[in-house]
Order: structure tokens, then C-alpha cells, then sequence
């Protein structure tokens, strides 16, 4: 009995640690880096999991956004990822958004940073307007 109970244990300890191994978190897939003022070309191939990636300073300022999701048939939204490029604080990192590509087509994903800008993003100075602007990822599966 005694016998039975800790292969039981042992077998939900697994399955709990197994549940994370597919999740977005520690999958990114093809990863794509794009920056303001960048158009990044994506190809793909339907069920590939990609990540459109960005560096991301919140010390410095920066706030990336995904206004609008793409063309759901072309490609679903996953998750959005943080990584911290340290653990020094300032460090700063990379912000991942994350998808999956579905059929043939082509679509647009469109991120947005508006560095040191207040709650209605809107830049408060030319410093900041300069600094802002969008990353812009043209993703095509085949």
C-alpha cells in the first residue's frame, strides 16, 4: 500500500512539473527582433510558434504596447513574455509578444513603445517623441 501511494505521488509530482515545458513561457519558437522605426520581414509555416521581440528598458522609459491583434486566421496571439537581461535593477531585458501561425496569408503586427510618456501616451517632449515610435513586423505563412 505504503508501495503504491508513493508511485502515485511521484507519477503527480511529474505530471506538475511537466506542465510548464509547453507553455509560452519557456517556448518563444523563431524569435524576430524589431525595434522603432524597424519593418522586420517574418516567413513561416502553419503551427510554427514565433515570438516578435523587443528591447525594453522601463528604467529608461519604455512601454511596448500591441494595440491591435493581427489577422486571427494568419496568426494567434499567445502570450506577451518579459526577460530580464540580469538581475541587476536598470538592467533591462527583452519584452516577447508571443503567437502560433495558423493558415497561408500574410498579416501585420504592429507594436508600439511611447518611452517616458505619461498614462495617455502621449510623448510629453521631443526627447521623448523622439524615442518613441513603432516596431512593425510583416508576417507571411506559406
Amino acid at each position: 500500500m505504503i508501495h503504491r501511494t508513493w508511485l502515485a505521488v511521484l507519477l503527480l509530482v511529474a505530471l506538475v512539473a511537466g506542465c510548464g515545458a509547453g507553455s509560452a513561457v519557456s517556448d518563444l519558437g523563431l524569435i524576430v527582433h524589431g525595434g522603432v522605426g524597424r519593418t522586420a520581414d517574418v516567413r513561416l509555416t502553419p503551427g510554427q510558434r514565433f515570438s516578435l521581440a523587443v528591447d525594453e528598458d522601463a528604467s529608461a522609459g519604455d512601454s511596448w504596447l500591441m494595440p491591435d491583434l493581427p489577422d486571427v486566421m494568419v496568426a494567434s496571439f499567445i502570450s506577451e513574455e518579459y526577460r530580464a537581461a540580469s538581475e541587476e535593477p536598470g538592467a533591462g531585458g527583452i519584452r516577447y509578444f508571443v503567437f502560433n501561425a495558423k493558415r497561408p496569408g500574410t498579416t501585420t503586427v504592429t507594436i508600439s513603445n511611447c518611452r517616458r510618456c505619461p498614462a495617455d501616451r502621449v510623448p510629453a517632449d521631443e526627447q521623448s517623441k523622439r524615442a518613441s515610435g513603432e516596431a512593425i513586423f510583416r508576417i507571411t505563412v506559406a
